[in-house]
């Protein structure tokens, strides 16, 4: 590193040392893992696919790039690249969300912060430990929606309504129209502060939107967008290719397109077993269970879904990864390239256990008493 680097990391507080790194994550309790990132040589002997020369930031701490959020959805769109701006193509289902979701409009936390109300503004993105970037799955509380676009086609009955992907509630939302009324729909449905995690609101008369819980147990989301940073484009089908790869070689099955959730039973709306329960707790336990049962250990068969999306920030850290399970978890990883996807794969995928020199933040990794993200 540059004396000039280092010297801007020390006066901005940033750790540039991985073991203080690990010890500050182990001290809030996220589970930690001490194998190396890459298990090839270097030069590479494993014949894994090189990246072009391109810049990519290899000085700054990541740690703490990520914002936090309450949710993140994807949205079908088929493509692998987009708008420069998602939120501001006009007549585009992520333009008519982030209106839905900006300050003053239904107790909405996405868009700009001026003019938000002083209980609205988001919790700091940091652990009681202090670890910038980790932050709670908690959309009570942080009320900010992240938008993206997502390479997946649509599954909806109706072609002309979009599939929407809702983390880190783990649903897969389908019939959103691409409308300022679709998108008011869904945030009334599924991404309002008012809508609990692991539960669907009970009244639902008049409402065309249906839910599943993902049918997955993970989901993987790669940056592939070109119009915001061509590196990203370039990274996304070369991590692909080795994760889909890696993954394979483990005995899971990859997908790169959502399976009709209507092949996993009714849509939680119409579930008669959810509408006979009670209580809304009654309701989550029941959901909770259902996200346990699709877990990679306890599933029938392990698989995959691996996504293009758009932009997620911290394109000068490219490749850039995001993982979701079923637990609510989301890993932010980046600088990443196929020679890190094996350790990615066997210590996070499987092991649940965080890479520390890859990680940029994330949601719930804090597991007080586990030693792995998968454990419940």
């Amino acid at each position: 590193m540059s004396a000039f680097r280092k010297l801007k990391a020390y006066a901005l507080g940033q750790n540039l040392d991985m073991d203080q790194t690990s010890a500050q994550l182990q001290a809030a309790e996220v589970p930690v893992s001490d194998a190396p990132c890459r298990g090839c040589a270097d030069p590479c002997d494993e014949g894994h696919e090189e990246y072009p020369k391109f810049d990519v930031d290899m000085e700054t701490e990541m740690l703490g790039s990520v914002k936090p959020y309450g949710r993140q959805i994807v949205i079908s769109t088929g493509k692998s690249d987009w708008a420069r701006e998602v939120t501001d193509a006009s007549g585009s289902l992520a333009a008519f969300v982030s209106h839905v979701s900006s300050p003053g409009l239904f107790g909405g936390g996405g868009g700009k912060e001026k003019g938000r109300k002083e209980k609205d503004k988001p919790v700091n993105g940091a652990t009681k430990a202090g670890v910038s970037g980790v932050f709670p799955a908690d959309p009570a509380k942080i009320h900010k929606v992240t938008i993206l676009n997502g390479s997946h086609r649509t599954v909806s009955d109706d072609d002309d309504k979009e599939t929407v992907l809702v983390f880190p509630d783990y649903k897969v939302v389908t019939e959103v129209a691409v409308s300022p009324a679709g998108a008011e729909e869904l945030w009334e449905h599924a991404l309002s502060p008012s809508v609990n995690l692991h539960s669907t609101p009970r009244d639902t008369k008049g409402t065309s939107v249906k839910s599943w819980i993902i049918p997955y147990a993970c989901v993987i989301l790669l940056c592939s967008h070109k119009r915001r940073d061509n590196r990203c484009a370039i990274a996304a089908p070369k991590l692909e290719h080795t994760l889909t790869a890696s993954l394979e070689r483990e005995g899971w099955e990859v997908h790169s397109q959502v399976e009709a959730p209507s092949l996993s039973g009714p849509a939680l709306e119409d579930d008669p077993v959810l509408s006979a329960l009670a209580s809304e707790e009654e309701q989550q336990t029941e959901i909770l269970r259902r996200l346990h049962s699709i877990d990679a250990a306890h599933a029938e068969s392990k698989r995959a879904l691996i996504l293009f999306c758009s932009h997620v920030g911290g394109h000068k850290y490219a490749g850039n990864v995001i993982i979701n399970t079923p637990q609510g978890v989301s890993i932010w990883y980046g600088r990443v390239t196929p020679h890190e996807v094996d350790a990615i794969v066997k210590e996070t995928i499987i092991g649940g256990r965080i890479l520390p020199a890859l990680l940029r933040g994330g949601m719930n990794l804090c597991h007080p008493g586990h030693k792995s993200l998968n454990d419940w």
